[in-house]
């Protein structure tokens, strides 16, 4: 059990996932969706196809008017999930319809306003009676986290935290002493997007990270390949790939096209990160 963890009063899917993907010398696939985009039916199924595929945890965002963390790809999903009405109520309720016939472990992704409008401590216990795992507010750093987190720790729900590249000493050791379930590292710095070249510093941030807790490390941003994900893996506990898959769910016109492209394309990433 990890040291963050350790208090909490029982091990939520996201924790025992790591824990057997460990003992199995296994690394996690974490895929990012939005939520809505094209559509609330759609999503579920992707969700579906996803767990199918491969994906060890399902990161789920939800539509934001302005998600400035966010690069092309997944600001026109959210604007596309927002003009057909969908927000954060929608994304909890479309979580409890998962929760019928799926134990995936899920996180929702997204923006401190929509969940503050919305009540902490009403998202926290609608959230977990709805069957989220997890929570990662892009714009809500660890040293300003204590309200969401009382919340959150009171339900058992993990709250998972960023961490760039331009991260000193300091705010690692607080993230780490608030963190649960994964740390987020960002391999670059900027928003969003898949790109065509992996920093090569990633070992070293890990390591780094790795110093101040045994939390696991999930790496992100620009992954579009198995190749890269197999890269990733090789130091980090999991990889997370969005903007990719974004693409494809973005590019095609019908829904068996749409659910055979993402199921191919998360296989391809699973059967990479094996050889890690």
């Amino acid at each position: 059990m990890s040291k963050t963890a350790a208090t909490r009063a029982e091990t939520g899917r996201i924790e025992a996932l790591f824990t057997r993907l460990r003992h199995e010398g296994k690394k996690a696939l974490i895929t990012f969706i939005t939520a809505g985009d094209p559509d609330l039916k759609t999503t579920g199924q992707i969700i579906s196809r996803l767990e199918e595929s491969g994906a060890d945890i399902i990161e789920l965002g939800i539509p934001f008017s302005d998600p400035m963390a966010d690069g092309p790809t997944i600001q026109a999903s959210s604007e596309r999930a927002v003009a057909k009405g969908v927000h954060l109520p929608d994304v909890i309720s479309l979580v409890k319809s998962v929760r019928e016939k799926s134990q995936v472990p899920i996180v929702l992704f997204g923006y401190y306003n929509p969940v503050f409008s919305f009540g902490l401590k009403r998202f926290a216990v609608e959230a977990k009676k709805a069957g989220v795992d997890g929570v990662l507010i892009v714009d809500l750093p660890a040293e300003e986290a204590d309200e969401l987190k009382i919340e959150l720790d009171a339900v058992g729900l993990d709250l998972i935290f960023l961490l760039t590249p331009t991260s000193d000493v300091s705010r690692m050791k607080i993230t780490a002493s608030k963190a649960s379930g994964f740390i987020y590292f960002v391999s670059v710095t900027g928003v969003t997007g898949a790109r065509t070249k992996l920093a090569t510093d990633i070992k070293k941030y890990v390591r780094e990270i790795r110093k101040h807790t045994d939390v696991p490390v999930g790496v992100g941003f620009g992954i579009s390949t198995p190749e890269q994900a197999a890269a990733v893996c090789a130091d980090a506990d999991g990889v997370i790939v969005g903007s990719a898959i974004v693409n494809i769910i973005a590019g095609c016109s019908g829904s068996a096209e749409r659910l055979d492209k993402v199921g191919r394309f998360v296989a391809s990433l699973k059967k990479g990160i094996s050889k890690a």
